[in-house]
Formats: structure tokens, C-alpha cells, sequence
């Protein structure tokens, strides 16, 4: 078993391991663990689009990329 197997296993292990724990909870702690565990995917995600954002306009600022249409860029080619 390489190196990767052996994290992928114990990864699974510990998932495994977070979700029985979380099953001995009562059901409305589960539920507002989901509505966490949602809130803050949904922030993670909106960080990674407003980087991904910066990121562009900044490409854009520095003219790494241009605007036009698909017509514009067969044009080009």
C-alpha cells in the first residue's frame, strides 16, 4: 500500500469516525450542525469566487486577457 492509499484509508477512517460521533447526538443538534456546516460552505465558496473575481480583473487590469465574442476570437485565428 503506497502512501496515498494509506491517507486515503485513514481519511476514510476518520470521516467514518466524525459521522458516528455526530449520530450520537440528539436530532436537533444534527440539524443545526447541518445548517453550519451549510453556512459556512456557502461563505468558503463565496471566498473562492470573489478571489477568482479579483483575480480576473486584475488579469484583465494588467491586459493578460481581453473582452470580445466568439466571433472576435475566430477572427483572430
Amino acid at each position: 500500500m503506497n502512501t496515498q492509499e494509506l491517507a486515503q484509508l485513514q481519511s476514510n477512517f476518520e470521516f467514518q469516525r466524525v459521522i458516528d460521533t455526530i449520530e450520537r447526538f440528539p436530532i436537533e443538534t444534527q440539524a443545526a450542525l447541518i445548517t453550519v456546516i451549510q453556512n459556512r460552505l456557502r461563505e468558503k465558496r463565496r471566498s473562492v469566487l470573489l478571489e477568482s473575481v479579483a483575480d480576473s480583473e486584475n488579469a484583465y487590469d494588467q491586459g493578460e486577457v481581453r473582452r470580445g465574442s466568439a466571433a472576435d476570437l475566430l477572427a483572430e485565428l
